[in-house]
């Protein structure tokens, strides 16, 4: 089953890639490996969530913030891969939070992402959570693999 597929049956599908906002590509690849750039929660070219987790966005929004900043990096890694079923495998997995100094469930909104992952592709790769104060666009998360 492609993971096209496999997202249809979890009633989702792959967003259309949006155009950097800035002096940069969505994703290059060198050699094998595909590095995709940050990738904000865009539904139709709007932010879903801007502020931080632990003062203007829940726990929840958060987690679906990172899952759609998630299918936006997929969608730029379909463009240079050719498709999502060439993607042999995951270096780096990355998810930024935008939080307020106290919050410290980091791990918990990536894994809004990561779960989708783990039904996508049947291997794993090296997550990392990162707290910021702010990401481009006021978004509460962003997400970059390679």
């Amino acid at each position: 089953m492609s993971v096209l597929d496999r997202l249809e049956q979890l009633g989702l599908s792959l967003p259309e890639a949006s155009a950097p906002p800035g002096a940069f590509v969505g994703a290059i690849c060198w050699g094998r490996t595909v590095t995709v750039s940050g990738q904000v929660p865009l539904v139709r070219g709007r932010v879903v969530a801007t502020g931080r987790l632990g003062a203007d966005v829940s726990l929840e929004l958060g987690c679906t913030c990172a899952r759609l900043a998630l299918l936006n990096c997929l969608a730029q890694l379909a463009i240079v891969a050719g498709s999502l079923d060439n993607v042999a495998g995951f270096v780096l997995l990355a998810g930024y939070v935008a939080a307020v100094a106290e919050f410290s469930q980091h791990g918990k909104v990536v894994d809004g992402a990561s779960e989708l992952l783990r039904e996508l592709f049947p291997i794993a790769g090296i997550m990392r959570a990162w707290q910021w104060a702010s990401l481009p666009c006021r978004a509460a998360c962003l997400w970059r693999s390679s």
